[in-house]
């Protein structure tokens, strides 16, 4: 198992528990796929450096993992056709 980071950010025109069930839903994906979630680390709502699809804001999230090679392609395809994330990167923690 190796040690990732995903820091993903969902749309602003979310209710907060809205925010909080897509982060959950990761969250189980990644167990779900044989990963282990280490640490939630939810920045909330922060202006981002550049306009999104005509939206300034967004809700940051940090997630750090463990996970067999695979896992970080099938989360990255999930942000891919989720509508509520309007960006993501996946890194792998250097050892």
């Amino acid at each position: 198992m190796r040690d990732y980071e995903t820091l993903y950010i969902v749309r602003p025109d979310m209710t907060e528990e809205e925010y909080t069930a897509v982060v959950e839903k990761f969250n189980a994906l990644i167990q779900a796929n044989g990963g282990e979630v280490v640490k939630t680390d939810l920045w909330g709502k922060r202006r981002l450096a550049y306009e999104i699809e005509k939206l300034r804001e967004g809700y940051y999230a940090l997630v750090t993992f463990k996970a067999g090679p695979e896992l970080p392609q099938e989360l990255e395809r999930n942000f891919r056709i989720s509508d509520s994330i309007m960006r993501y990167i996946v890194t792998r923690l250097p050892e």
